[in-house]
């Protein structure tokens, strides 16, 4: 019986896994790449590993994977880790400046600067540093985005009726069935007074 399954299991390692587990060492590649401040697996093609970096959409990492196919002749379908530094620096120049080989403005993420009027692709621990920056400038100005940030509100527009609400939970209290509401209560009270002052006036008289 032991001899049986321990045939089963050998039967079973020896079959071709599919897939491939990440960080796993594939031939001619590295198993973990640094590009643009981010380690990713060296499994990865270009436009998936491109895509793990922050401030980098799925379409902006085709379309610079896109312009190293043309540029600088390094196939979309390459595996990330099976660059050499050379070119990984090179994708990175892409990176930081995609409008200079040809990548449309619409597609950057910072248009027109605030500081250097500049249009820019800010990525990774950059883009952090810059809304950052941003949201200080708008605080500061008075404005009412600042404001909504300052407070912890929605900034463009939300609703917050019913989501988005900050601050000390506050229940509902129900109403008791046959209570006198407040008002009912003050009205009464008011008659009553008003007929204990009727009662006096005519006791004066008599």
């Amino acid at each position: 019986m032991a001899e049986e399954k321990q045939e089963k299991q050998d039967a079973k390692d020896s079959k071709p896994q599919h897939g491939r587990r990440q960080g796993q060492q594939i031939s001619g590649a590295a198993s973990i790449v640094r590009v643009a401040g981010k380690d990713m697996d060296g499994g990865l093609n270009m436009p998936r590993a491109l895509a793990k970096i922050k401030g980098i959409s799925h379409n902006m990492a085709h379309a610079i994977s896109l312009m190293a196919e043309t540029k600088l002749n390094i196939p979309q379908s390459t595996k990330i880790g099976s660059l050499s530094e050379t070119q990984v620096d090179d994708l990175e120049k892409i990176i930081k400046d995609p409008a200079s080989v040809g990548i449309p403005l619409y597609m950057l993420n910072k248009n027109k600067d605030m500081e250097t009027g500049k249009n820019l692709h800010i990525v990774s621990n950059d883009l952090v540093f810059s809304t950052k920056q941003d949201i200080s400038r708008e605080v500061n100005v008075g404005t009412w985005r600042g404001y909504r940030h300052q407070y912890g509100q929605r900034v463009r527009g939300q609703r917050t009726r019913s989501t988005g609400r900050t601050g000390a939970t506050i229940g509902v209290i129900k109403k008791k069935e046959g209570a006198p509401t407040q008002a009912a209560a003050a009205a009464g009270a008011q008659a009553a007074q008003n007929a204990s002052k009727e009662v006096k006036k005519a006791e004066k008289k008599a």
